[in-house]
């Protein structure tokens, strides 16, 4: 077989153009392209592989091959040399298909005539497709330019099955893209449910016409596009902070890099040569590059996908005009599906969204944190959200499962909405509870505090029936920002979160960064473990002048008005003693400067470490306040990543010996005369609420719309005869009390 020309390439593509545009069924159309290839190169078999679900191939057309083996033959991903280049996203070259690693024998195709093979994906933007095959009777290896040729001629596959060309209504067809009703499982991020349109925060850059008319226009509007791309890129990284640390700037210049590789502009105009479309160029080395990066061992070099599909992304929309998004406005209520996204962003949507569904992140990433803030419910790990959901799209999303309906069949959209029906339902009986104590039947009263990090938290404050803000989140002030934040711009933000508190008290956590709360301006720790790593108060014994600064900001904020200061995750009594001393040293220094003071000083730790509930009885007669972390702490105890889906689960919060943990904090607590309170996902779960108080916690430190449901259950039980039920169940050495709980509340 002679190698194909430049001409050759560009014939078969109008070719495949013609066909798209003609009249006609997705099966005609399959068989036309196979036929056509086939002559083309000059091989005595194409067949074009499509995937029917996430998993599984199936021989869509062929022709050289056995007709009655179409819509029969199919493949699991990673099944046969068809099945490996779609699972590596890369091309399969043999002169002996048989002898190949992985080869598997389908003898109802007749393809054992057929030694030569070469396969290459169908792929678009990280989106697996399909499989393009060509065999033929002499044993032989395809040349490199047949395969490029091959994988050009993909790439106009892949635009053709996004566009919906080789779909159909009848049984044999491939489902129809983007139409048919798909539910995907996440994880939980935050809890509640929701009904709405797709927002997507990315927007697919829609390629009309893969295929180029004239390669010397084309090449012109490539040149031009990379020149107007270039010269953003170079004002950005220009017009950027780049005062600091290094890592920043090392970024911006690696982004810069791509910008003006020569070797990719080189790739793109080769693709357009052959006989594609500037952005359908673009796209195909930006599949390309995802496909190679995504097998790379190396993190870092797997982390550049970001920037090759940003810059990819930039490109295409100088070169379809279609700017930052696709013309489409957000709708009246918008559920955002995005890869992923950061805190600034998100909170610049602020609380038009209902939702929002994430390819990555994590439970405690920066969007999650805003999430919470926000009080909207979010999904994340849910795989393929993006390449699958279109904007305007219906969606439903349950935060408490962490499951995803896209596109919901009638009867899963009237079930999902009798739910939120229902806890709207609630929602109004617990508003009735606002102005009421949460004291159990037997005279046992809680206090009910919720958790904060946004001025936009303060007015659930009344709302919920809150006493107080049991957790104030400050760094997210500095992870919205490029840079660290000003002593007088948080001094102001705390000043008015006071101001809008009328007078109940806020606990403000001071900087709790690290792990998986990295700030955009500070260099990256390469750490194994970083939840257990260089983080909150061991950061800020460290940087001591960011410590400071928000401390002095904290004071200043404070005058003629009470303080609580907590600082997080302290381990050992000597970090707790150093941070309290630069707090009394900042005290005196605004003292000695004759500014105002505030009218009461407390200090508090969170107790997020088992360590800290050993600390000597000195550590607990130092706090004003203990407040336990119990996110942190369940998975130092249990040893079990929060991140994690496969391990988090596992373990039960009121397992015996967790409880055993907790009640041995309270007993310090108690001992030492100082008031202790449980902070986290767990404080505003009901039956875990009504537990911890049981156990003698008399402060719970939640989500605001928590507060009602537990508010609610607390008033309607005895707390006295709960401890009982406790106690017995522990007698009897059971492992968990929530079967007993559970138990006695249905009874209540």
């Amino acid at each position: 077989m002679q190698d194909r020309t430049d001409s050759d390439s560009r014939k078969l593509l109008r070719r495949l153009k013609e066909i798209l545009a003609a009249a006609g069924g997705g099966q005609d159309r399959l068989d036309q392209i196979t036929h056509h290839i086939a002559n083309s190169m000059g091989t005595q078999v194409c067949s074009i592989y499509l995937f029917r679900d996430a998993d599984t191939l199936e021989l869509c057309a062929t022709e050289g091959l056995r007709p009655e083996a179409v819509h029969q033959t199919r493949l699991r991903l990673g099944e046969g040399l068809v099945g490996r280049v779609a699972r590596t996203g890369r091309h399969v070259n043999t002169a002996d298909a048989p002898s190949a690693a992985g080869f598997r024998f389908m003898p109802e195709t007749g393809e054992e005539v057929f030694p030569a093979f070469l396969g290459v994906p169908i792929q678009r933007v990280g989106e697996r497709l399909g499989v393009l095959v060509v065999q033929c009777s002499t044993a032989r290896q395809f040349t490199e330019d047949e395969v490029y040729g091959l994988e050009v001629v993909a790439m106009v596959l892949a635009e053709m099955t996004e566009l919906g060309a080789f779909q159909g209504s009848n049984a044999d067809s491939m489902p129809l893209a983007h139409r048919f009703p798909l539910m995907i499982r996440g994880a939980t991020g935050q809890e509640g449910a929701a009904e709405g349109c797709v927002w997507l925060h990315e927007p697919r850059v829609v390629i009309a016409n893969p295929v180029g008319d004239d390669p010397e226009t084309e090449l012109a509007r490539l040149h031009e596009g990379v020149e107007k791309l270039r010269s953003r890129v170079d004002t950005m990284v220009a017009a950027a902070d780049m005062d600091g640390d290094g890592e920043h700037t090392a970024v911006l210049e690696t982004y810069r890099m791509f910008a003006h590789s020569r070797s990719w502009l080189k790739r793109m105009a080769e693709d357009i040569r052959l006989g594609l479309s500037a952005e359908a160029a673009v796209e195909k080395e930006q599949s390309a590059a995802r496909a190679r990066l995504e097998m790379a061992a190396d993190p870092y070099l797997r982390d550049r996908l970001h920037d090759l599909d940003d810059l990819s992304n930039r490109l295409l929309r100088i070169l379809t005009g279609q700017g930052s998004d696709t013309g489409a406005e957000i709708p009246d209520n918008p559920i955002l599906v995005a890869r992923n996204i950061g805190p600034a962003e998100l909170l610049e949507y602020g609380r038009r969204l209902k939702g929002v569904v994430l390819e990555e992140g994590s439970v405690g990433s920066h969007a999650a944190i805003v999430a919470r803030a926000l009080a909207i419910p979010l999904v994340i790990h849910a795989t393929r959200i993006t390449t699958e959901a279109l904007n305007g799209d219906p969606i439903l999303i349950d935060g408490d499962q962490g499951i995803v309906h896209l596109r919901p069949e009638e009867l899963v959209a009237k079930a999902f909405q009798d739910k939120i029906a229902m806890q709207a339902e609630a929602q109004d009986r617990y508003a009735s509870l606002r102005n009421l104590p949460a004291t159990g039947t037997c005279g046992t009263t809680v206090q009910m505090y919720m958790n904060a990090g946004l001025m936009a938290d303060l007015p659930s404050l009344e709302g919920s029936g809150a006493e107080g803000v049991g957790l104030f989140r400050t760094e997210l002030q500095f992870l919205i920002r490029n840079h660290v934040p000003r002593r007088a711009e948080l001094a102001g933000l705390y000043g008015r979160v006071m101001d809008n508190a009328q007078g109940k008290p806020i606990m403000f956590r001071t900087l709790d960064i690290g792990s998986d709360k990295v700030l955009p301006y500070m260099k990256p720790q390469d750490e194994p473990n970083p939840a257990m790593g260089w983080r909150a108060i061991r950061v800020g014994l460290d940087k001591r002048g960011v410590l400071r600064m928000q401390l002095q900001a904290l004071i200043r904020a404070s005058v003629g008005r009470p303080l609580h200061v907590m600082f997080p995750f302290v381990a050992d009594i000597t970090e707790y003693e150093a941070a309290h001393r630069i707090l009394m040293q900042e005290l005196a220094r605004e003292q000695r400067l004759g500014h105002d003071m505030p009218t009461d000083i407390r200090v508090g730790a969170m107790l997020e470490t088992p360590s800290l509930a050993f600390a000597p009885k000195r550590f607990f007669e130092m706090c004003d306040f203990v407040s336990i972390g119990g996110n942190d702490l369940k998975q130092f105890f249990f040893a079990a990543d929060r991140e994690n889906e496969r391990v988090r689960r596992r373990y039960d919060t009121l397992n015996v010996s967790f409880l055993a943990l907790l009640r041995q904090i309270i007993a310090r607590c108690e001992e030492a005369r100082v008031p202790v309170s449980f902070c986290g996902e767990d404080a505003g779960r009901p039956i875990e609420a009504l537990t911890f108080a049981a156990l003698g916690i008399r402060r719970l430190s939640m989500r605001p719309a928590s507060i009602g449901p537990v508010k609610h259950l607390i008033r309607r039980v005895s707390i006295t005869e709960l401890q009982q039920v406790i106690a017995e169940a522990e007698a009897q050495g059971l492992n968990s009390v929530r079967g007993p709980v559970t138990a006695w509340l249905a009874k209540q």
